[in-house]
């Protein structure tokens, strides 16, 4: 029986619904009804052709319930996975081997107070995230009474999904390395006499003077200092990427791997009068998407775009009133702290001038086909304590930003969703935790550009060594948002970021200390090399700069092939010559080119890292590599110039000769695509043959570009040459014309091959065919092809 109050309830939502659900047009897939707890009336959800669900829903609450319902409906397996390695919890599905990376995580976990952390958030913010966590249990409720449904991993594997809680939301904040190994290698450097060799890996950018912490010993300073950060410390093979990442020489070449881009036009410089916003993060490719489509409808709020599987809200899209794009900005987050403890006593360190106890938690970890086992997680002022030798009366803390109170990266981009304007999209960044250039441009033609994320103050060091830990060096805050660099309705009429160094001329970086280390400028060179060319940019011309492939490597590299060459050099600089440099994926100079600068990468490591440092510079830096090539200098031997001439000679003939070994003894049949392909896998797939059978390889696909072209496709020669990185998600937004807007996930909506929405994108990413991505009502209505009503469970 249906209580009446709650039926008046639904009944009343349905009316004020905008649109009213209860007079819809006729959908080609029809309308199924699912009765479902948590949600606090009917929600509406409309599939267009694409497979982009549109929630309408007469909340906020209840637009973010359909939102957690949707991704567990598509990612359940995904979002499960990501939340047992966070919390800690895989031993007890997969046993005992799994007991070291639990420990890592729970030592990560959040120690404060947790209520007081809900109740410091936004009211509609937390409202919102409970919606999402009701949304996705309801989903996993919705299974439990029809296990038919579950995503196949589940009976393959004999588990069972996690039930979600938006304390765990508070309380995952993530184990992270930050930049504790670099501390450690600096040091250990140092302790060589040999630091300079550090710019030969990470160049310091902008231009700085390495500086000692006061009473840091370097020759102390080891590996075994990084503790449970090291992969290697709590090595599970549970997919094939997590092994290969345990190999530091691997490590050391995904460093410069990653990266994003975006750009924002404004109305003067558009062709449409108003303003173009284009981003396309780069994130992994070769398992399920890092994002996930969806559209948010409810009073006071209407989203679109892509969010991140497990993290309530949408990262890249627009809402009626303003288009958001982000890339990773860099900020040094983290320190390692070298704590001195008191012999015959280590569970105190000296700390300000006395001897303080570690606060320490027990925890158990539940482990299946074992007992349980005990852990003790030690913290100092609430930094993780991640290693520690009791025979040195030395213990090292880990400061990162993510423990801090308030750190709470889970709910902002629930903030900034249902944020209006420039002045409240500001107030939501307080939240932000991650360090991200965010784009903004906005329907009155507005454009912004402001970097958020948790900055530490460190009034005595600037982050580059670890630090003593006993109080002299502690952070003293956060640099507030309004300090960090930000610019509104630039003059230029154009703004751009791609990871690279971007602290405004003028910025006071030696009071504001943010980051060294920042990714190469080839994409960010390359994007404005084309934005200022163009006096009126198009959607068209944003959707292409996404897929351009000229490496501005290949120019420098074609600048510096000597007039004279060797007999097994002289053909690969011949074809090099005749090449406009373009990563196409049927270019045969790009093959070539990729496997001369893999060679020549290795020759000059031999060459100019030093003997006693090739051990901790596993790879160079691209850009340092050039530039010193560019104006060669002592490094490379008596005879500079002489020296590179030859270094280049060799990497040709060794290129031309790994392009034959690999594309066959003909030039003109060398193609870049029939090596840089682009394969989706099961992460499983490798190790358990019935998830490889159940998951069948999404593949053939053939790619150009590779990680320093504005169409990041990268991939890491340790591997092989297959796309492991670039962008699976690319949007453009036409700002206030919404419905012309762009975008392309690959491969799909669903992680389940039963799925029509498993690879129904592969083929068009690979083309590069945007597709539109329709908002208004009435695009959204004309393209519908199913609908979905969510009603509250009867009783």
């Amino acid at each position: 029986m249906i209580h009446r109050r709650a039926f008046l309830l639904a009944s009343a939502a349905l009316v004020a619904m905008p649109g009213s659900l209860l007079a819809k047009p006729r959908v080609k897939g029809g309308t199924r009804t699912v009765r479902l707890s948590g949600a606090r009336a009917p929600v509406e959800i409309i599939e267009d052709e694409l497979g982009v669900p549109h929630v309408r829903a007469a909340s906020r609450h209840d637009a973010f319930f359909g939102q957690g319902y949707l991704v567990a409906r598509d990612r359940l397996f995904q979002i499960d996975m990501d939340r047992r390695r966070e919390m800690g919890r895989m031993a007890e599905a997969f046993g005992p081997r799994f007991v070291a990376a639990d420990r890592a995580a729970r030592l990560f976990l959040y120690r404060g107070d947790i209520d007081a952390e809900l109740a410091a958030l936004p009211p509609d913010v937390l409202d919102c995230a409970r919606g999402y966590v009701a949304g996705v249990n309801a989903r996993i409720a919705e299974l439990a009474a029809d296990p038919a449904g579950l995503p196949l991993e589940y009976g393959i594997l004999g588990i069972s999904p996690l039930r979600w809680d938006v304390r765990d939301l508070v309380r995952g904040r993530g184990i992270g390395m930050g930049d504790a190994d670099d501390e450690v290698r600096r040091a250990q450097l140092q302790a060589r006499g040999l630091l300079d060799a550090e710019q030969l890996m990470a160049p310091l950018r902008p231009v700085w003077s390495f500086n000692m912490p006061d009473g840091l010993d370097v020759a102390a300073v080891s590996e075994a200092d990084l503790g449970v950060l090291d992969p290697a410390a709590r090595p599970v093979p549970f997919d094939a990427i997590q092994e290969a990442s345990l190999d530091p020489e691997v490590r050391g070449a995904d460093r410069f791997a990653l990266g994003s881009n975006a750009w924002t036009i404004s109305p003067s410089r558009s062709a449409t009068g108003r303003p173009i916003l284009a981003n396309d993060p780069h994130l992994g490719i070769g398992s399920a998407s890092p994002r996930h489509m969806c559209h948010l409808s409810a009073p006071g709020l209407d989203v679109i775009g892509a969010g991140a599987p497990g993290l309530p809200g949408i990262m890249q899209g627009h809402t009626d009133r303003f288009a958001f794009g982000r890339t990773n900005f860099h900020i040094d987050q983290t320190d390692l702290f070298i704590l001195r403890t008191k012999e015959g006593d280590p569970g105190q360190y000296w700390h300000k001038g006395a001897w303080r106890a570690f606060e320490t938690f027990e925890d158990e970890i539940v482990v299946k086909g074992a007992p349980p086992e005990r852990v003790t997680l030690r913290y100092a002022d609430g930094r993780p304590i991640v290693s520690q030798d009791a025979a040195r009366s030395r213990a090292v803390a880990f400061a990162t930003v993510s423990m801090l109170p308030g750190a709470n990266m889970k709910f902002a981009i629930i903030a900034i969703n249902l944020a209006t304007d420039w002045a409240s999209l500001r107030q939501a960044f307080k939240l932000h935790v991650s360090p991200t250039n965010l784009h903004y441009a906005d329907i009155d033609g507005n454009t912004g550009w402001q970097t958020i994320g948790f900055t530490p103050r460190r009034p005595k060091h600037d982050g580059l060594f670890p630090a003593p830990g006993d109080g002299d060096f502690d952070w003293t805050g956060l640099l507030p948002i309004e300090d960090m660099p930000h610019v509104y309705n630039p003059p230029e009429g154009w703004f751009a970021s791609a990871n690279q160094m971007n602290l405004p001329v003028g910025y006071p970086y030696r009071e504001r200390v943010i980051s060294f280390n920042w990714s190469d400028p080839y994409r960010y060179d390359r994007v404005a090399e084309v934005l200022r060319a163009q006096n009126k940019h198009r959607i068209a011309d944003s959707i292409a700069l996404q897929h351009d492939v000229q490496s501005l490597p290949a120019r420098a590299l074609l600048k510096l092939l000597p007039a004279t060459l060797s007999v097994e050099a002289a053909p690969a600089a011949a074809l090099l010559r005749r090449w406009d440099c373009g990563i196409e994926a049927d270019s045969a100079a790009a093959l070539l080119f990729e496997m001369v600068m893999v060679a020549l990468s290795a020759d000059f490591r031999d060459r100019v890292v030093p003997a006693a440092a090739k051990d901790l510079i596993p790879t160079v830096n691209l850009s340092e590599m050039l530039r010193i090539l560019g104006a060669p200098d002592k490094r490379l031997g008596d005879d500079p110039a002489a020296a590179r001439d030859a270094l280049i000679d060799r990497a040709l003939a060794a290129g031309w000769a790994k392009a034959v070994e690999l594309g066959g003894g003909d030039p003109a049949k060398w193609q870049w695509g029939d090596l840089h392909r682009v394969t989706i896998a099961h992460p499983l797939a490798s190790s358990i043959p019935a998830i490889a059978a159940a998951f069948p390889k999404i593949e053939g696909g053939r790619s150009g570009g590779d990680g320093t072209t504005p169409m990041a496709r990268g991939f890491n020669s340790r591997r092989g040459f297959n796309v492991s990185h670039g962008a699976s998600y690319l949007f453009v937004a036409d700002v206030g014309a919404w419905d012309n807007s762009r975008f392309l996930l690959l491969p799909g909506q669903s992680a389940d091959p039963r799925s029509p929405r498993y690879r129904d994108f592969y083929p068009k990413w690979l083309a590069g065919a945007m597709q539109p991505l329709w908002f208004s009502r009435a695009a959204v209505d004309r393209h519908a092809v199913g609908r979905t009503m969510l009603a509250p469970a009867k009783g």
